[in-house]
């Protein structure tokens, strides 16, 4: 079994789908393996940190990563490739 995930992992594993072009939220929900209600209270968190924009068209909700969400993805990608976890 694998451990559990930080809630930094989790927000970077947010970032990255959302990087790659994914942006419905039941999407991204299932790319992530998160529940509902937990996706829900994160994408909010990055809403209101501006790392993500949501776009509403009607019924239809989407994401988009904006730059600040991009390098916060680059800064910490980079990090967890120069620690060594054993």
């Amino acid at each position: 079994m694998s451990p559990k995930r930080s809630r930094l992992e989790i927000y970077l594993d947010i970032l990255k789908v959302v990087s790659k072009g994914t942006s419905k939220p039941t999407r991204i929900m299932y790319r992530t393996n998160l529940s509902w209600k937990p996706l829900i209270g994160i994408l909010e968190s990055l809403l209101d940190q501006s790392l993500i924009i949501k776009d509403e068209q009607g019924s239809h909700t989407t994401y988009r990563i904006t730059e600040k969400g991009r390098n916060v993805l680059t800064y910490f990608s980079q990090a967890i490739e120069l620690i060594e976890v054993r």
